[in-house]
């Protein structure tokens, strides 16, 4: 477990699935996330069982979020990571919206940036994030990210093309703003 002040991340376990799949089919959600279509439980129920069955290592690690009273609300992970480059992409859904707004996501993103420079020796970590959405670049910003690119007219959605951003943290910028090990 990788404790952080709000959240504990760990590792997802197979009764996490029916969670994340009442969250990965609401709307409200999804909204921002690459979810575009409805998913199905045995699709999670697959995903969580493959994270769930094998240890997490640096390829693809995913976490759970869970409260410190042990409430399971959300989710994180790295994808697309990149052994000789030092850097992730990082993804993250607070699905139990009683826990938005609330510092859950940043404090669970800066814990997961400390796990990824201090024991991972990540030294990029970036994401993509829509443009219309932000209150999470808010929440990037405070945990160090900096727009990096705009994309104009990325994603389609609802019947639009939406702006969408590559934000990046670097170690240094991120020990500069939340201290070093």
């Amino acid at each position: 477990m990788i404790e952080g002040k709000l959240v504990n991340l760990r590792a997802m376990e197979i009764g996490d699935a029916e969670r994340a799949h009442r969250w990965m089919n609401d709307r409200e959600v999804t909204e921002h996330l690459n979810m575009r279509y409805p998913l199905s439980m045995a699709a999670e129920q697959a995903y969580v069982a493959g994270n769930a069955s094998s240890p997490i290592g640096f390829d693809a690690p995913a976490f759970a979020i869970e409260t410190k009273d042990g409430i399971h609300i959300g989710g994180l992970n790295f994808h697309r990571t990149a052994p000789e480059d030092r850097k992730a992409l990082l993804g993250i859904s607070i699905g139990d919206k009683a826990y938005w707004s609330r510092g859950y996501g940043t404090d669970a993103i800066v814990t997961l940036l400390r796990f990824a420079f201090d024991e991972m020796n990540l030294h990029r970590v970036e994401l993509t994030v829509r443009a219309p959405n932000e209150r999470a670049r808010a929440c990037y910003r405070k945990c160090g990210f900096v727009d990096e690119v705009l994309m104009r007219q990325a994603v389609y959605a609802h019947g639009a093309y939406i702006d969408e951003y590559m934000m990046a943290v670097l170690r240094d910028e991120f020990y500069a703003l939340h201290g070093a090990p």
